[in-house]
């Protein structure tokens, strides 16, 4: 019974950890932004960024917890060495970002308390790194990860209350969107890298390997899980959608959101004082837990470069946020590193996701017994294709930006 129990809470726990690495600063930003921009016609993206990315994290959690292997062994045994360039890829994308989370707690610390924003960074950091100085630090992220969750999603919902958005519209644009449906593919993209993209897609499925949650007997548990975590960040984008739109709706013509802090200057127009206070509530609470997501699940791919790193997880995943929290305090906004690393991590999800695919139709890797579905191998193909070329352009055009 208690080993049932602490599975439960390791598989909700695992959800958690996905959609709460997703649902960080830059999530607020963009859905903020995008609804400013596109209005109602937003839900449209965030239903097909939503089906993209559910093919996506359902190919690869299948996989990985079938497979019991991590994305880089996975890689690994597809083609020798091809893991260490995946762990890499996703380290560098896992610090850089990193950085930004922490400056996004910096952020959440300055609109909820007034705290000014370089000592914010180190309030950000010192809690992150709290959870893995604990005895069982594992349980204590996937209990951190739950409570913060569930108080983003209370607190954006009290805003829908508050600014009473056009739901019956949202609703019909999401089937048909007034915009266009070509004016919105940079958005869905947007989403799609931001919602699966790099790290975020391994963080629930890693999770779940080191809860011995693996093979084809715990295959009806995986796919919960993965689905679950997928809901949560889907319901979080919904809220924070509605929230926004309640407020641009009503804002005059030429009137824009703040671009620094779209989603607080939302809430701030939408509730007054205590709507901006409530923003930044939510910005501390999805830093905070995408700064351990992208610092758990970067130090999960590094394990394959040495066992030391295994044996003293905790303490390198530390010093990752530590690293992180320092290069944020002393450059600020390290704005040619996040370039790069954003531009890595739109190729990633295409390469991670192509190397599990063809992994899915290996018995040396998935085992005699295991058939991937064949559904879910052709549509999780399309994915690649549409991330990929879509990738490779964003790749292109923001390594162009660093040399004008």
């Amino acid at each position: 019974m208690n080993e049932k129990k602490k599975g439960g809470g390791a598989l909700l726990g695992a959800a958690f950890l996905m959609a709460t690495s997703a649902i960080g600063p830059g999530f607020l930003t963009q859905t903020a932004q995008f609804t400013g921009t596109h209005k109602a016609s937003f839900g449209f993206v965030i239903l097909a960024s939503v089906i993209l990315a559910a093919i996506a994290q359902m190919n690869i959690w299948r996989v990985l917890c079938v497979s019991g292997l991590r994305g880089q062994d996975v890689a690994n045994k597809v083609l020798p060495g091809l893991g260490y360039f995946v762990a890499f890829m996703v380290a560098l994308g896992g610090l850089a970002f990193n950085i930004g989370n922490v400056g996004g707690g910096a952020l959440g610390f300055n609109t909820l308390l007034g705290i000014p924003t370089e000592i914010g960074c180190i309030l950000a950091g010192v809690i992150s790194i709290a959870i893995f100085l604990l005895k069982n630090a594992k349980a204590a992220m996937d209990t951190l990860t739950k409570v913060l969750g569930g108080i983003m999603i209370v607190v954006i919902f009290v805003i829908i209350i508050i600014v009473q958005p056009p739901v019956g519209s949202a609703l019909k644009n999401t089937f048909v969107p007034e915009a266009g449906v070509s004016n919105l593919v940079p958005a869905i993209i947007t989403l799609l890298g931001g919602t699966v993209g790099g790290y975020i897609t391994f963080a629930g499925a890693h999770r779940l390997i080191d809860a011995g949650i693996t093979g084809e007997k715990n295959l009806k548990e995986i796919n919960k899980s993965s689905v679950t975590g997928m809901g949560i960040a889907t319901l979080v984008r919904i809220f924070l959608f509605l929230a926004v739109l309640g407020v641009v709706v009503k804002l005059a013509d030429g009137t824009t959101l703040d671009a620094s802090n779209p989603a607080a200057d939302a809430f701030r127009l939408g509730a007054g004082e205590i709507g901006y206070r409530f923003a930044g509530l939510v910005l501390l609470c999805a830093a905070v837990t995408s700064i351990i997501g992208a610092a758990y699940t970067s130090v999960s791919f590094l394990k394959t470069f040495h066992p030391a790193i295994a044996k003293y997880e905790n303490y390198v995943i530390i010093g990752f946020i530590a690293v992180s929290t320092i290069i944020m305090v002393l450059l600020g906004q390290p704005a040619t590193l996040l370039v790069l690393a954003g531009a890595f991590n739109g190729l990633i999800l295409p390469i991670t996701l192509g190397i599990c695919l063809i992994a899915s139709k290996k018995k040396s890797i998935m085992g005699g017994t295991y058939k991937h579905p064949t559904w879910l191998l052709i549509l999780g193909i399309i994915v690649v294709i549409i991330s990929a070329y879509l990738g490779i352009d964003t790749f292109v055009s923001k390594i162009g930006t660093l040399f004008v």
